[in-house]
């Protein structure tokens, strides 16, 4: 019996200079940096006539005054800790405290005072300042409701600040956040965010604005008050018993400030 006869051929594959697997493949690589460069964001929409009008022609109106409801709306975005504010200013042809007198219709009484204080315009807030827990003032923000005429009161009262740019101190009225530095959310300042994201008009970044002025009859504007709402401005107050408004236009605005808590 044969035994079965096998021939070999053994086969050598060399690839000169490297010793890798047969499906090793050669490859080429380069990168590119990329940055990112995030900065800080502050931004306040406004929705508001650009004139807002209070027109007293007739004498209910002196009495109980004019409210004009909703005509400013503010919505804020930010991604750092904030603060919002309103200030009332003029051009201050009268003083930096006082409304502008555009026309007067005259009168030659000595008691008919031109210098209407900034600080008889009232602002309400839709919502309570979330960010005002380190306040010591009588009121920390505008959202209560209008007094009455009979109860003169600053509760709403306007801030000003003589034409600086003084914020309010810890004493007045701030619409989000506050004064302070205590570093903790809920107490001198709003954290970031957005009104986009944060439940509408029941965030903390969404304000409806009110404004009311009262005159009183006669017009001596009794609910006119410094910051910290511990004494009035009005008419009679500064300028002793008998004084009373000039009869005519008046113009101001309203400067509402967004900053980065510090």
């Amino acid at each position: 019996m044969k035994l079965p006869y096998y021939k070999m051929l053994l086969l050598a594959f060399v690839f000169a200079g490297t010793s890798s697997a047969s499906h090793a493949q050669l490859i080429g690589e380069k990168s590119t940096t990329i940055t990112m460069d995030m900065r800080p964001v502050l931004q306040l929409d406004m929705s508001t006539p650009n004139q807002v009008e209070f027109v007293f022609d007739n004498v209910d109106d002196y009495y109980a005054g004019i409210t004009q409801y909703g005509a400013t709306i503010l919505k804020v975005s930010s991604t750092v800790n904030w603060d919002l504010y309103a200030v009332g200013r003029s051009s201050g042809t009268n003083g930096p405290t006082f409304w502008d007198q555009q026309i007067q219709y005259g009168s030659d009484n000595p008691n008919a005072i031109p210098n209407i204080p900034l600080s008889c315009l009232e602002l309400r807030q839709s919502r309570p300042n979330a960010g005002a827990g380190a306040a010591i003032g009588p009121f920390a923000d505008y959202s209560q409701p209008f007094a009455p005429a009979s109860a003169p009161s600053g509760s709403n009262s306007i801030y000003v600040n003589n034409g600086t740019n003084q914020a309010p101190s810890a004493e007045g009225k701030y619409i989000g956040g506050h004064s302070g530095t205590s570093g903790i959310s809920g107490q001198d300042f709003l954290p970031g965010g957005s009104y986009l994201n944060q439940n509408g008009i029941n965030s903390d970044y969404y304000y409806v604005i009110d404004y009311r002025i009262l005159p009183g009859l006669p017009a001596t504007f009794p609910m006119a008050s410094n910051e910290n709402a511990s004494s009035f401005e009005d008419l009679v107050t500064v300028n002793g018993d008998g004084a009373f408004a000039q009869p005519g236009v008046y113009t101001m605005y309203v400067e509402y400030i967004l900053v980065e808590d510090q």
